[in-house]
């Protein structure tokens, strides 16, 4: 059956210390009830969505060496880096983003990769 309390193999004499138990089990219920809702509170900062777009930028060029990628928590505050590479060099580029937009304009791969880690969907593309 139930095995309200610890291992002693000693049985309650009465229903107070039945009372007793069921109390300390009620608290530390609510203890650890306390600390879900914190972690649930704090685990949405955390960087959990990602979205990666590879693309060609200069058509004539090379192949999918660039890309956007966007890295977002569960509030779709983070950021988007884009990586744009020809022979010659590279360039990196940083975008905040809060609440799924950016002050700074967006280009279409990176918003393809804010929207893939947001969920959305972009059908027939990379």
């Amino acid at each position: 059956m139930f095995q309200f309390f610890k291992k002693t193999g000693k049985t309650p004499k009465d229903l107070s210390e039945v009372l007793a138990e069921l109390k300390k089990i009620e608290e530390t219920n609510k203890e650890i009830s306390r600390e879900l809702a914190d972690f649930k509170k704090e685990s949405k900062k955390n960087l959990q969505k990602v979205g990666i777009v590879r693309f060609n930028p200069f058509k004539e060029l090379g192949g999918d060496q660039s890309f956007s990628i966007a890295v977002l928590d569960a509030l779709d505050n983070g950021f988007v880096i884009t990586s744009l590479y020809v022979h010659e060099a590279n360039r990196v580029y940083a975008k905040p983003i809060e609440k799924g937009s950016s002050l700074y304009s967006l280009s279409k791969e990176e918003q393809k990769a804010l929207d893939r880690a947001m969920g959305k969907n972009h059908e027939g593309s990379n």
